[in-house]
């Protein structure tokens, strides 16, 4: 799209955020949901397909106006863009990337009109190393296969019309080259979801056990035509989502900030704004910097990612430091407000509890770590 239609949508997208999702949080927090209402604004603003290609009804942002529209989703409840975050990154992707030509077309449009998505990757002992995955997919007489296994931590696992499984089809001696990605509709006998997840924060994006008892696929199925490829397409929509993620980050820190900055101002001690006392005014400048850092650091590696530069090294660089420079920020954020800020109710409090989980899914920080050393001692 053009630079003044971005504009235009991005603009659209923070007004949105800021004038109908966030008067919404504390209802998203005490009803673990996010209302039903706010879903069908954002499929219909496209936000459902934003980043999937034109030609399937998507609005075909690049990363650098995936990173910027990110931004503002981290303004607010992290449910609100969990609805629609795995359509345009981790399992959109995957069609987007790897999918063959019939799975594009029957499913992406699907995706961007609002139907739901799932990536269905993790396992409980297969999280940051997918290599010690122990589902299955055996082959049948028809040239389909045979899925069993569970997958826990699943993202809109509840909600999802769709899930991309990923599955063994080798033997464990063949590692991450013997796992394959696999289109499973919702209903499909034998797939079946276990209640939602009871988390510290992120009410309303909703977790979920994916269990597969014998669930038959056919052939058209199979993720590209092809077994064996399930790790590298399951590694490349991670690693654009890592920047996503980051993004999401640095719109997070932003709200805390911004709370922390009314609350300096407006709350007083000793007949005295707290924000004239010095100490308090350092932790704002640590996260004011922080954040101007983890800014610059996602616009350039979304730039890195667009031209091809860089798609591993720098979204690992910048998930890494803006995932942790969130939670710092969202810290300080409630040392500002002091004994109010442990209140519930309060904002900085959920975006604290929040915060938390950035620095484990889509890679802890001790994975990110590993890609970014290995890669530097790779090189040459």
């Amino acid at each position: 799209m053009d630079a003044a239609d971005f504009a235009e949508i991005r603009a659209t997208v923070r007004r949105f955020v800021r004038e109908e999702v966030v008067p919404l949080e504390d209802e998203i927090e005490q009803t673990d949901a996010v209302p039903e209402p706010l879903r069908a604004k954002a499929a219909a603003m496209g936000l459902f397909g934003y980043t999937l290609p034109e030609e399937y009804g998507g609005l075909g942002a690049t990363a650098a106006e995936d990173v910027r529209l990110a931004i503002e989703f981290g303004w607010t409840s992290p449910a609100f863009r969990s609805m629609f975050g795995t359509n345009n990154g981790i399992a959109g992707q995957v069609f987007v990337h790897s999918g063959t030509a019939e799975q594009k077309q029957l499913w992406l449009p699907r995706l961007a009109a609002g139907r739901v998505a799932a990536f269905a990757l993790t396992e409980a002992e297969a999280g940051s190393d997918p290599s010690g995955m122990t589902a299955t997919a055996t082959r049948d007489d028809q040239g389909g296969h045979v899925l069993s296994g569970t997958k826990r931590f699943i993202t809109n696992a509840l909600l999802a019309d769709v899930f991309i499984v990923f599955a063994r089809t080798g033997t464990p001696a063949d590692g991450t080259k013997g796992i394959s990605a696999f289109v499973v509709e919702a209903g499909t006998p034998g797939l079946s979801v276990g209640p939602k997840d009871h988390k510290t924060g992120q009410a309303g994006a909703w977790t979920s056990e994916v269990h597969l008892d014998q669930v038959q696929v056919g052939p058209e199925a199979l993720v590209g035509g092809v077994e064996g490829v399930g790790f590298a397409a399951a590694m490349r929509s991670l690693a654009k989502g890592r920047l996503h993620i980051a993004a999401f980050c640095v719109g997070l820190a932003e709200r805390a900030l911004h709370e922390a900055v009314l609350h300096a101002r407006s709350n007083k001690q000793g007949g005295r704004s707290i924000g004239e006392f010095q100490l308090v005014q350092a932790l704002l400048a640590e996260t004011k910097a922080e954040l101007d850092a983890g800014r610059a650091m996602v616009l350039d590696a979304a730039d890195k990612y667009d031209s091809g530069e860089d798609r591993k090294v720098a979204p690992s660089c910048a998930k890494l430091f803006c995932s942790e420079m969130a939670y710092r920020a969202a810290d300080r954020a409630v040392q500002v407000h002091g004994g109010m800020g442990y209140m519930r109710g309060v904002p900085v409090e959920r975006i604290l509890r929040d915060a938390r989980l950035f620095r484990i899914y889509e890679g802890t920080s001790e994975i990110q770590k590993l890609i970014i050393g290995r890669a530097l001692l790779a090189a040459d």
